[in-house]
């Protein structure tokens, strides 16, 4: 790639990422610190950017200067923060995701498919000692925090910051048109982790396994009540009050992962999860292309269950409730 066209292309891909309400020329010359004619004249190819401007740029805008560069052809740059209880809070995790919810919801043209192997993450937020239980066990067992060190599980266990924070990202998620794709193990996980806690004495109360898993219960219901409807609400809402923007597809062909692709305008992101609630980004056009395209050839192999297909939608759904039902019995 020539000097140029890696400038041009770097001035594009930054153009995709902003909203509309966002002007292209005052953002340069804020991160540059330049006039705002000096920042025209390098966004029309005037005055060459030195390397330490496009990697200031790249860096804002978490673009790849690797691929400006053609550094590594055909690698992928992916972001990521790791969690590490020693400077985390999950105030400020449940923020940046709010954040990004909010950046999404900007554009004119936007939507998330998710391709889920556990219940999607935004779900735990519909009922909260679902979103209480996951809390603790991240906090106790996937961060290891010391403040959790020797507690036990109890659904009093949120802090009001964190349960507000968790309505605004229902709320925000709710007004981004979906698709998912499940499949019947995506509660596997929720019974996995429970078992473990109940085994293991980590309960305060006997009940509260019970409100947990009834908790599950809830949350797929109002989950069926949404792709019947087409459209994503809070519980209680009246669906009718709501556009559609909800499509859910059974996946039979994979397990798959969980894989989150944000569509913005006309730029792309992949959100890749590991280790249970850590995020590795990226917006290479490439790969998000390639991933696109991969979710599309899924999606036509799946079956839609939702606004239509009651039948296959009822026998979902029942065999999602009868794994949660069965364990409750067995308490």
């Amino acid at each position: 790639m020539t000097s140029q066209a890696a400038q041009d292309y770097l001035f594009q891909q930054i153009r995709n990422n902003l909203p509309g309400d966002q002007n292209l020329v005052d953002i340069v010359s804020d991160i540059l610190h330049v006039s705002a004619d000096s920042a025209y004249r390098r966004i029309r190819g005037e005055t060459p950017l030195v390397l330490d401007e496009a990697q200031l740029l790249c860096k804002h805008f978490k673009l790849s200067l690797d691929q400006l560069l053609d550094v590594r052809p055909g690698a992928t740059l992916f972001y990521t923060d790791r969690l590490h209880f020693a400077h985390f809070t999950f105030d400020a995790y449940l923020a940046g995701i709010r954040q990004q919810l909010e950046h999404i919801l900007s554009f004119s043209k936007k939507e998330i498919i998710y391709v889920s192997k556990d219940l999607p993450f935004f779900h735990n937020f519909s009922s909260e000692p679902l979103f209480a239980f996951h809390y603790f066990f991240w906090m106790k067992s996937i961060l290891r925090h010391p403040d959790f060190a020797q507690q036990k599980f109890s659904l009093d266990c949120l802090t009001p910051g964190i349960r507000e924070e968790g309505k605004k990202i229902l709320n925000l998620y709710n007004q981004i048109p979906s698709t998912e794709i499940w499949n019947t193990e995506c509660v596997n996980s929720i019974i996995f982790q429970v078992e473990y806690y109940r085994e293991a004495g980590l309960f305060q109360k006997p009940a509260d396994v019970h409100a947990v898993y009834g908790s599950v219960l809830e949350v797929i219901a109002h989950l069926k009540e949404q792709a019947e409807h087409g459209c994503k609400h809070l519980p209680g809402e009246n669906h009718q009050t709501k556009s559609e923007n909800f499509r859910f597809f059974h996946n039979r062909i994979t397990l798959g992962d969980n894989t989150i692709l944000a569509i913005a305008d006309e730029r792309m992101t992949v959100f890749v999860n590991y280790d249970v609630i850590n995020y590795m980004t990226t917006t290479d056009t490439v790969f998000c292309q390639e991933t696109f395209a991969e979710l599309q050839a899924l999606i036509k192999r799946c079956t839609q269950i939702s606004t239509t297909s009651e039948k296959q939608r009822n026998m979902f759904f029942n065999m999602l409730t009868g794994k949660i039902e069965d364990r409750k019995k067995t308490i």
